[in-house]
């Protein structure tokens, strides 16, 4: 599902949100993550502060399908709306090719509020502007075509990460729910000690995966050197 817009300069972000909700669905759900999709900046677009959307993945389980998730979702949004914000939920089990492609145009180009609606109606996607404006419709569709992509965004929740902190071993951010380990040229990493704090692996290959750089200087007494998390976007 995507969400957007849901806060002002005032409030906690999208992201928060996004956390939020998951840990209410997540008693009846698999929670398979949350992540962060970056939207084009530009001064004719109004955003809030870095215009980015947030998806969260889900597993049924076999319970109830969207239209449940959905219905959820929204009283959870509506309860912490944000007077001055313009929120946007989309709820998506299959997602189309077309839905993707509208994805990449909004991380390039100004696309509008008709045509995610017209989108959405054209595949039966729920898509609910819940206040303001409703410009969020925008961002939460866009964000469901990115996280479909598989090679977009980054993690701001997956397994046990945002408990790690300070320098760990390889092996423990793998058990905290990292896929794999990399530099940013592809080489794989499967040893050392990595700067856990705020660790935000990237979505790529539809897996979280933290791509990391060497930096060789001492750390709070670690004299040996060790990997650095990227943010990519």
């Amino acid at each position: 599902m995507g969400l957007d817009d849901t806060d002002t300069l005032e409030s906690r972000g999208t992201g928060h949100l996004a956390r939020e909700v998951a840990a209410v669905l997540g008693a009846d759900y698999s929670l398979l993550g949350v992540t962060r999709h970056q939207l084009l900046v530009h001064p004719d677009i109004p955003y809030t502060a870095k215009n980015s959307s947030a998806a969260i993945h889900l597993r049924s389980n076999g319970h109830d399908g969207r239209e449940s998730v959905l219905e959820r979702v929204k009283n959870v949004m509506r309860a912490h709306f944000n007077p001055g914000s313009d929120p946007g939920l989309c709820v998506v089990s299959d997602v189309p090719a077309a839905v993707i492609d509208f994805g990449r145009r909004a991380q390039q180009e100004g696309v509008t509020q008709a045509e995610a609606r017209a989108l959405a109606h054209e595949h039966g996607i729920p898509l609910l502007g819940l206040g303001g404006t409703e410009d969020g419709v925008i961002g939460a569709i866009a964000a469901v075509g990115l996280a479909a992509s598989g090679n977009d965004g980054r993690y701001v929740l997956i397994g046990r990460c945002r408990e790690l902190a300070g320098l760990r071993p390889v092996q423990d951010v793998l058990a905290a729910g990292v896929d794999q380990v990399r530099t940013s040229e592809g080489d794989r990493v499967t040893h050392g000690m990595i700067l856990t704090d705020k660790l935000r692996p990237a979505r790529r290959e539809a897996t979280p995966i933290a791509v990391v750089e060497w930096c060789p200087e001492p750390f709070d007494g670690w004299l040996e050197g060790y990997w650095l998390p990227l943010k990519l976007d």
